[in-house]
């Protein structure tokens, strides 16, 4: 048998860090409100010089220093962004065109949204465990700021940019016990990021930038999310108790406090990066993995449950051995 293993993983936020503080100055908010009701304090923001791309090849560049394994090492690129600087070439293929390297497949996920590195985790343990692929860069990457409306405290106190990247490699033991990956269209305008590019004669204009209807996604989350951790224990043959860290979607306090209360699992086992880092979309599954990763909290043989959920709807869970 081949199963997929994390050899290593990277992380890249931009230096600048805009405070609740901040917003208080140009939005009606305040620290205590976002705090109360999101979690979050602070976020980071990206400069004029930097991109989605520049902050996946900084997160690509530790995560492959970590792994012990260089440029010419990957077979695979998948690239996790609903936020990229071109419609094509996507994220994945500019950095091929960094790293010098050629002829491997690369494509990039967005269909997803906060979904997406759960997506490209689950879709490149199929290309390793097929034998096709060896070594596999899996990443989120996400310019969140770049697309949000500024004017509207109901979103744009959420997010913030950042990138995290893991290299997975083939492995005769286990690593990535199961994926598990699900959609629904039908709740497609819960959450959602318009583009005017493709829209027909005729058809009336959305609102600019990312539109969210809170309650409603917070109630399908929690729903959605409690399922598919019964789905996930079960098809691994493991107990709550054999869960040593939650890795969730760093998208609210009170879902992940909710996710936390379903695995029986006390706070202190659930990685948690939303209140210095907001929501990263995509990137927010493989930051908070690094971090707890290089701080010394996760350790080798533990085993980890990655949840993502986010626009589609689409969600999704990774059962780990790292």
């Amino acid at each position: 048998m081949i199963y997929s293993r994390i050899l290593g993983t990277g992380s890249y936020l931009p230096e600048r860090i805009l405070t609740n503080a901040d917003l208080e100055k140009t939005l009606d908010t305040s620290d205590a409100w976002i705090v109360e009701r999101t979690g979050i304090r602070s976020r980071h923001i990206l400069a004029d010089h930097e991109s989605a791309t520049t902050m996946a090849y900084d997160a690509s560049i530790r995560a492959l220093e970590a792994a012990g394994r260089s440029f010419s090492d990957i077979d695979l690129i998948i690239a996790a962004t609903s936020t990229p600087e071109n419609v094509f070439p996507g994220v994945s293929c500019l950095l091929q065109k960094r790293f010098d390297i050629g002829g491997c497949p690369a494509f990039d996920l967005n269909a997803s949204a906060c979904a997406g590195f759960v997506y490209g985790l689950g879709i490149a343990d199929q290309f390793i465990r097929n034998g096709s692929v060896k070594t596999a860069l899996v990443l989120g990457t996400e310019v969140m700021s770049r697309v949000m409306d500024w004017t509207d405290r109901t979103t744009c106190i959420l997010f913030g940019d950042g990138a995290g990247a893991v290299v997975l490699g083939a492995d005769s033991k286990p690593g990535v016990i199961s994926t598990h990956l699900h959609a629904d269209g039908r709740f497609a305008d819960v959450l959602y990021l318009e583009t005017s590019m493709a829209r027909r004669e005729g058809d009336a204009p959305k609102k600019p930038g990312l539109q969210m209807s809170g309650n409603s996604l917070f109630r399908q989350a929690v729903t959605i999310l409690g399922d598919l951790f019964d789905e996930t224990l079960s098809a691994g043959g493991v107990d709550r108790s054999a869960i040593d860290w939650l890795i969730p979607h760093q998208a609210n306090v009170r879902i992940i406090q909710a996710m936390a209360r379903k695995l029986q699992l006390p706070l202190e086992r659930v990685v948690m990066t939303l209140e210095t880092q907001g929501n990263t979309s995509s990137a927010s599954i493989p930051l908070a993995l690094d971090t707890a990763i290089r701080d010394g909290r996760i350790q080798r043989g533990e085993t980890l449950l990655l949840e993502g959920f986010g626009g589609g709807l689409a969600w999704g869970s990774a059962l780990i051995q790292y």
